[in-house]
């Protein structure tokens, strides 16, 4: 039998802000006394050499899995095996992770910071992503009941059902069509 998991994906880097999600993590396991592993599908990007370390001092060696990358293609198996997505970061353009793992039916917790409010509506848990313990409370609320859980995948599949490359597509080709309209009329 598998041990269950959060997941969290992305580069490593400064402002995916993991290091409060493993405090986070770290309390969860601590206080609330859950078997999960943290699964962190991502390669490492620049400036983020001490997170092992941190794993280390947080306590949290073998309950910590750092995958490295992962083709594209392989990313709904570790979404759907997830119980839970967590995505701490304190600046993204858009958000895709958060995206796709609604669109695969995983209950999504993220921070309440730039595009992800957009990105997630009402369909997940949004925490301030400075607040480890935010994070933690959050992730026991989900992992301790069935019914939120299902409540939650089925508001993130509407909710991703509200972005597609064909929408964008259409949306920008209207635009550049009325951009066109209001120079043709200069």
């Amino acid at each position: 039998m598998r041990s269950p998991f959060v997941l969290t994906v992305g580069v490593i880097q400064p402002r995916k802000n993991l290091h409060r999600l493993l405090e986070g993590f770290a309390k969860l396991k601590g206080i609330h006394r859950f078997d999960h592993k943290l699964v962190i599908v991502g390669k490492y990007g620049w400036k983020e050499a001490n997170l092992e370390r941190r794993i280390e001092e947080l306590g949290l060696a073998g309950e910590v899995i750092l995958t490295g990358y992962v083709p594209y293609e392989d990313l709904p198996a570790f979404y759907n095996a997830a119980e839970v997505f967590v995505y701490p970061s304190v600046y993204e353009g858009f958000g895709l992770p958060p995206l796709e793992a609604m669109a695969c039916g995983t209950p999504v917790i993220t921070g309440d910071r730039s595009s992800l409010p957009e990105v997630v509506g009402d369909a997940g848990i949004m925490v301030d992503p400075y607040d480890p313990g935010a994070f933690a409370d959050a992730m026991a609320e989900v992992l301790s009941s069935e019914p939120l859980r299902a409540q939650m995948s089925a508001r993130g599949l509407e909710q991703a059902k509200k972005f597609s490359w064909d929408k964008m597509a259409r949306e920008m080709l209207a635009i550049y069509r009325a951009a066109a309209r209001s120079t043709d009329r200069a």
